[in-house]
């Protein structure tokens, strides 16, 4: 299954949000990523239907088997390119930003050697 960047990025946040909040909601999704509620709301929308996530009845988040699937590979690829990055040199802050374009269009093949470069 492929997700498209952006839901790969509603992932991964809902997937940090998470770890650092525990309950998440559609609102803390959209002040993270500086996006408009009714934008999220679609997002999630789609995300549930993909069986990614589900929401309770008081509107929290909470990602599936297969969304903390999806959501880990994102978030580890994030910080493994990242600490790649940062250890020839790209200050922390641009590390993380570029680490955020890359990470959905890297093959496996080039993130593994970032991975071994890392250990």
């Amino acid at each position: 299954m492929h997700l498209q960047e952006s839901g790969e990025m509603y992932l991964e946040s809902i997937f940090v949000l998470a770890k650092t909040k525990g309950k998440v909601r559609s609102l803390d999704v959209a002040e993270y990523m500086g996006f408009s509620k009714p934008s999220v709301s679609r997002a999630v929308g789609l995300l549930k239907n993909g069986g990614f996530l589900t929401a309770d009845k008081d509107g929290f988040l909470e990602l599936t088997n297969l969304g903390k699937e999806f959501a880990q590979k994102i978030y580890d690829r994030h910080t493994i390119i990242t600490k790649y990055l940062v250890s020839i040199g790209v200050d922390e802050e641009t590390a993380s930003q570029d680490a955020c374009k890359m990470e959905h269009h890297i093959s496996e093949e080039t993130f593994n050697a970032f991975k071994n470069q890392i250990k």
